[in-house]
């Protein structure tokens, strides 16, 4: 009998199958361009299971066609009718070949089958999908996706994920976070949940965010670049970011944290989403002491070492615990 981890791991496999089908339906039957090739190159440099699919169903689709190719001609001189007839057959049997390859993308695609993306505390991943839109995932955090025909839907449940949406409006690009709606109009946007707030920062291009009805009224925001949107139990307020304040954000996608005068009770509480080992700050005073600088999210050594060489605290290792006082 097959674990739960093994079956998770075949319905990778299947999907990442089907986007590799779906890609080589597109190169070969629709109109290639620059961009759907820069697109296919980032698929394939997201996973190297990404790769090896691709390559296989292309070695497929290949000796294919040159069997198709090596088709006997029945006629030294065949008539004119009868010379299209190798290029028809070979024409199809490339077809076929992605029609059986396609098969297991189509069904995925065209049933509303959901799937769950999770990363453990410090982990980091890219989910790349089949149209050219990828969504990275930030420390500790749940997503999940349901892609058909006719819609792309996501759920953030927690956590914080980083959006680069390819848009396509006959299928909307929806993302539901607690009671927010964020509606992609061909965008790259993050977003961030957790038990109490809702955060949404635009990057680039727009998005319609939007709560639903409840014990809050609606409230729906057609998003700029730089505008951060923020849902705290229902009451929504909106701030601007620079550009660099929006990149010191996104750090993590480089595996560091960027602080500037930052108080240490924050600069703590934003560390302590990395790593299993918590940083606790003892005495209120020292909490509003602010730090300067760029520390890798996995390097507790490196925020002790700012903690008491830079702002001269004391440092106690208690377990599962570091605690900072004066």
């Amino acid at each position: 009998m097959s674990t739960a981890g093994e079956q998770a791991r075949a319905t990778r496999a299947m999907d990442i199958e089907a986007q590799a089908a779906a890609w080589l339906r597109r190169r070969h039957f629709w109109n290639w361009s620059q961009i759907d090739q820069a697109e296919l190159d980032d698929w394939l440099d997201a996973a190297m299971a990404h790769r090896i699919a691709y390559w296989r169903l292309n070695a497929a689709l290949a000796r294919t066609e040159r069997l198709a190719a090596l088709r006997p001609t029945l006629e030294a001189a065949p008539p004119p009718e009868r010379r299209l007839a190798p290029a028809i057959v070979k024409i199809a049997a490339a077809i076929a070949v992605i029609a059986v390859i396609g098969a297991a993308g189509a069904m995925v695609m065209s049933q509303p089958k959901e799937r769950v993306f999770s990363t453990p505390v410090g982990g980091h991943e890219m989910i790349s999908f089949a149209d050219g839109s990828r969504i990275e995932l930030n420390t500790d955090t749940i997503l999940r996706t349901r892609m058909t025909t006719d819609r792309r839907d996501v759920w953030l449940d927690r956590g914080e994920a980083y959006f680069q949406v390819k848009h396509d409006p006959a299928h909307p690009f929806v993302v539901t976070a607690g009671n927010g709606r964020i509606t992609d109009l061909g965008t790259k946007f993050l977003v961030c949940r957790d038990a109490r707030n809702l955060e949404v920062a635009l990057v680039e291009g727009s998005v319609r965010f939007g709560t639903a009805e409840g014990k809050t009224s609606a409230h729906s925001e057609l998003l700029k670049p730089g505008d951060e949107i923020t849902d705290a139990a229902g009451a929504v307020s909106m701030t601007k970011q620079s550009q660099q304040e929006l990149e010191n954000e996104l750090s993590w996608r480089r595996g560091v944290l960027v602080f500037k005068y930052t108080p240490l009770a924050e600069a703590a509480a934003q560390f302590n989403r990395y790593n299993r080992k918590k940083l606790v700050i003892a005495d209120p005073a020292v909490a509003q002491l602010t730090v300067y600088g760029t520390i890798p999210t996995n390097d507790v050594d490196g925020f002790i070492r700012v903690a008491r060489s830079v702002l001269g605290l004391r440092v106690a290792d208690r377990g599962n615990e570091i605690v900072i006082s004066r």
